[in-house]
């Protein structure tokens, strides 16, 4: 199809040229008039059709040479390729040539390097000119373990050795590395049989990575670990030297103090006895006020005696109902006061993880002083009970006796702190600070809620 559209083209050229040249031949000279039909009457129409046919030739050989070859038919359109995959979609490998590889080598962070059978350096990479100092050319045929610190060129030597030998696969080592000017930074040196090495040549190959900011950082938080350390120590000296002077305190109190206390009561109780007859009745009341001072002093020694201990001795802790253990000392109380009438209620099951010994000490404080309290009702009640409060057990002791103002709570569980009249309700102002320390040595805490005339209710956890 395309051959005779070229042809016809040819053809109607030919016959333009064809003709234009038989015009030009029969022209009349120059100045005459260019008329073609004077041309045609001056010349006949055999010259004319003679000079037209050899227009024509000239004309088709001319045409031919100045038309283009003939093209071939277009092929059917392919799906276009990228230039990193083949026409299956798998990828082409690229180039790889020495300089792409030294490229890629040169752009790692870390230092590259490969040694031969002896040790000796045979390629490194420029990041080792930044990290040591010496220059590439300059370390070329040098062992590694030749830069690193004294102490540490045995124990390179002998693992680069034994991954030569095929004794290890592969090592992942800390170094100190000495550099050029002197300063010691610690690297780390990651090393194995290079894949493309036999046993005949052994060439090794592997990394070195910079990394004394994280060994400035190790080596910093063990000094500051051996510092507490050495001031746990100071500070265990302290408390067991503390502890000690406790003890001889203890021991003084109760033996060097209460040998006067027991003079005094007794001369007291000797001069009441012989001046009975004869005595006034105020120094009567003088007397009874100096033994009662002393019994006084004899209970404040014993509770001083008892905080102490209570701070020291180790926990025994067992699982036991706390219902039976107020239970018993209601009845002690009851024994003691048979004539009082106190409505006790004692919830049951209230089992609990703890030294058995300190909360029956805290339990008798907490009860004792609300069966104290309540000793001016006309309806004296106790309980103990349980609730749940966010997630947590907590066991109260309640009672509607004289309370107290909730303004002063603070100092509630203070040594020695009374928040009531000792004359109304006698006591040493002790017992809640020992209750406070028992809790707190279960991991637990108390508190209080009262107001005054209303009674009061202590809440604790024992850390369960």
């Amino acid at each position: 199809m395309g051959g005779d559209t070229a042809a016809s083209n040819r053809l109607r050229v030919a016959a333009q040229i064809g003709a234009g040249f038989a015009v030009c031949l029969n022209a009349p000279s120059v100045g005459a008039a260019a008329d073609p039909a004077q041309g045609l009457a001056a010349m006949g129409w055999i010259g004319f059709i003679l000079a037209l046919l050899l227009g024509i030739g000239l004309g088709y050989l001319i045409g031919r040479r100045s038309s283009p070859p003939p093209t071939a038919p277009p092929l059917p359109a392919q799906p276009s390729v990228g230039p990193a995959t083949r026409a299956t979609g798998a990828p082409l490998a690229l180039p790889r040539g020495d300089d792409v590889y030294l490229d890629m080598l040169e752009s790692v962070g870390e230092v590259i390097f490969r040694s031969d059978i002896s040790g000796c350096l045979i390629y490194l990479n420029g990041v080792w000119q930044k990290l040591s100092g010496h220059s590439v050319q300059s370390s070329l045929g040098k062992p590694m373990f030749d830069f690193l610190h004294p102490d540490d060129r045995e124990r390179a030597r002998q693992l680069f050795h034994d991954l030569t030998t095929g004794a290890r696969d592969a090592c992942e080592c800390e170094f100190r590395l000495r550099t050029r000017s002197g300063e010691i930074r610690w690297v780390e040196v990651t090393a194995r049989r290079a894949p493309d090495a036999g046993l005949a040549d052994a060439a090794l190959t592997g990394t070195v990575d910079d990394i004394s900011a994280r060994k400035v950082t190790e080596l910093t938080l063990r000094n500051l670990n051996l510092e507490l350390e050495a001031r746990v120590r100071v500070r265990t000296a302290e408390l067991e030297a503390s502890n000690r002077e406790l003890e001889a305190f203890s021991y003084s109190v109760s033996h060097d103090l209460r040998a006067p206390l027991r003079a005094i009561d007794g001369f007291a109780r000797i001069l009441e006895d012989e001046l009975d007859d004869c005595i006034a009745p105020r120094s009567r009341e003088h007397l009874a006020r100096i033994r009662n001072a002393t019994e006084r002093m004899a209970q404040l020694i014993d509770a001083l005696i008892n905080l102490a201990l209570l701070t020291r001795q180790p926990l025994q802790k067992e699982t036991f109902d706390l219902s039976e253990v107020a239970r018993q000392i209601v009845d002690e109380l009851h024994s003691e006061q048979p004539e009082r009438e106190v409505v006790i209620e004692i919830t049951q099951g209230l089992n609990v993880t703890a030294d058995r010994a300190l909360i029956y000490a805290m339990l008798d404080n907490l009860l004792r002083n609300a069966w104290k309290f309540t000793a001016g009702q006309d309806q004296p009640r106790i309980a103990l009970k349980a609730e749940r409060l966010c997630d947590r057990r907590v066991f109260c002791i309640e009672d509607n006796g004289a309370g107290f103002d909730m303004d002063h709570a603070g100092n509630l569980f203070r040594p020695f702190y009374r928040l009531h009249d000792s004359e109304a309700f006698p006591g040493t102002g002790i017992g809640l600070a020992n209750v406070q320390r028992i809790v707190q040595r279960h991991d637990g805490s108390i508190w209080a809620e009262s107001s005054p005339g209303e009674g009061a209710r202590f809440l604790f956890t024992l850390g369960q």
